[in-house]
């Protein structure tokens, strides 16, 4: 019972960390996740927070719900358009890599080549969460997000197979690490030598099988999603999808995030289409949530394992390790899509500002770090790799995902122009003037304040709210693309207040809950419904005094 107490009495601590970061990074121009393990190495620099970081955690709690959430939204027609990059850069990317980094740290370190083929897999997962929030926040164009998501999803599965096929052949019996079974599990015997064709088969197989179990998951649950409008039934299934298929497939000795990758973009694309626009919304929202949460543990929880003085210590190692990634992935980006731009020429090559930040945009992260903890304890040089992985997850954190927006703009891939964030500058400002100055005069009409404090008050928040109105029609009279903007979120505010009030006369019973949910989901339908034609700027109504 004190060891259940203590457990969520540090989860709940860990969650408010969370929400505090959260908070104080809105004011910081900073990726959220660079901000969770900075805290996390700001909370252990002064004392040691004893975190059991194990790679059973990380596999099966964190990363399906994060790989699930992405591939929802991951859309059959982008990834059509893109697969063949996609798969190029997951599959001989990743062998690539894997090569490339060991040669490198094998010849700059001293380590045995079996050494640095571990480490150059067990390194090859990108993980661009971070960059795909910054992605979301400047308007990135969604071909670019395809091309980094997809290949971060696809390579996840990928990476972890060949760690394990190289994991084999660095040891002198095969070792089932009991975090990822995909091949030491599917070895027919222990061996004291690695056999390359039948790790190739393996290869295949474990991949294959995989991508089939969770095909056959997804299409399983999809038909049933079709047939029940329940938004709480049908939020549960996708759940049990997330981890089932993961743990269905590790059951069965194939790749557990391949079949949790396959079971979300199968899922995401034909069980979606037949709910109804409040269960999208509820689905979306449950997913986001549990993404965050996952998303931000994980990055907590590194900055919280990370010894700063053992990576101090092992400066030089650490920097070998981060040259190799840096290396192999500019070789691997720049000449894998320099090649299949001369194989589909003319057909959705990959430009070059495309080609720099997906060699910039290259972080490591979560998988990483799972796969480099499940390296059994009697592996010559492990501590060696665990130190040089967390080195290279904090340089890629740290200074490439912090400047990967100066990238972005000087590449002018970033779609939202200043004077966008402008507006959303002024009309933030204005609404906020506007609920002040409606608070005060409900707190005047409600005897709480002095008929002589309003006299005082009221006539100076008038004034400030004049101001930002005349602000925001002056940036709109000079830039009047910004008026569908504003037609849009005067309509998004409106179907809220319909919302907010259906709520309302439910709670007072002045509906009831049949009546409730058809009102609901008409409200719901137009919110989620296409982005309507603007009109002419010129057509618009004059804007009036809020």
């Amino acid at each position: 019972m004190n060891q259940f107490l203590a457990t969520e009495t540090l989860i709940i601590e860990l969650l408010l960390v969370v929400s505090l970061v959260a908070l104080v990074v809105r004011r910081l121009r900073v990726p959220y996740t660079v901000a969770l393990v900075v805290a996390g190495l700001l909370i252990t620099f002064g004392q040691t927070v004893e975190i059991n970081l194990t790679p059973e955690l990380i596999l099966s709690l964190f990363v399906p719900p994060l790989v699930f959430e992405a591939a929802l939204h991951l859309e059959y027609k982008r990834l059509r358009e893109n697969v063949w990059t996609i798969l190029v850069l997951a599959v001989p990317g990743v062998l690539l890599t894997t090569v490339i980094v060991a040669l490198v740290v094998s010849g700059g370190l001293g380590l045995s080549l079996k050494t640095g083929l571990v480490f150059g897999a067990l390194i090859a997962a990108t993980d661009p969460v971070a960059v795909v929030a910054l992605f979301r926040q400047l308007g990135a164009p969604k071909s670019l997000t395809m091309l980094v998501e997809g290949e971060s999803l696809f390579n996840d599965g990928t990476a972890i197979v060949v760690f394990q096929l190289m994991l084999l052949a660095a040891l002198p019996i095969a070792v089932s690490t009991g975090a990822v079974h995909e091949v030491a599990a599917a070895a027919p015997a222990p061996a004291a030598s690695f056999d390359l064709v039948a790790g190739i088969v393996s290869f295949i197989r474990v991949s294959v099988g995989g991508i089939l179990i969770g095909s056959a998951l997804g299409w399983l649950v999809s038909q049933i999603i079709a047939r029940v409008d329940d938004y709480l039934i049908e939020t549960t299934l996708t759940t049990v999808l997330a981890f089932g298929a993961f743990l269905v497939a590790e059951r069965l000795h194939v790749s557990g995030v391949l079949a949790t990758v396959v079971a979300g973009i199968v899922c995401g694309n034909t069980g979606l289409k037949g709910m109804s626009p409040t269960t999208r919304i509820v689905l979306f929202n449950f997913w986001e949530y549990l993404a965050f949460v996952a998303n931000s543990l994980v990055f907590l929880l590194i900055g919280l394992d990370v010894n700063i003085r053992q990576i101090a210590a092992a400066i030089f190692p650490i920097t070998v390790a981060v040259l190799a990634v840096v290396l192999s992935r500019a070789l691997v980006i720049y000449g894998l899509t320099w090649l299949t731009n001369r194989l589909r020429r003319g057909h959705h090559e990959v430009s070059r500002a495309y080609r720099h930040v997906l060699f910039w945009g290259g972080l490591r992260g979560a998988i990483s770090l799972a796969l480099v903890l499940s390296i059994p304890a009697t592996f010559a040089d492990r501590e060696a790799l665990r130190v040089m992985t967390f080195g290279v997850v904090l340089f890629t954190l740290l200074a490439q995902g912090t400047t990967m927006q100066l990238l972005m703009r000087r590449l002018g891939l970033t779609a939202r122009k200043e004077s966008e964030l402008e507006y959303e500058r002024r009309q933030g400002r204005l609404l906020a003037v506007r609920a002040a100055r409606e608070r005060l005069r409900q707190l005047h009409d409600d005897g709480l304040i002095s008929s002589i404090a309003w006299k005082r008050l009221g006539p100076e928040i008038e004034l400030e709210l004049k101001t930002q109105l005349d602000a925001q029609q002056t940036l709109l009279a000079e830039q009047p693309s910004l008026r569908a903007e504003e037609l849009e979120d005067a309509r998004r505010e409106g179907l809220r207040a319909e919302r907010a009030m259906l709520a309302r006369l439910l709670s007072d019973g002045i509906i009831s809950e049949t009546i409730y949910g058809e009102l609901v989901t008409e409200v719901d339908a137009k919110l989620t419904s296409e982005r309507s034609e603007a009109a002419a700027p010129d057509a618009l109504p004059a804007p009036t005094e809020p």
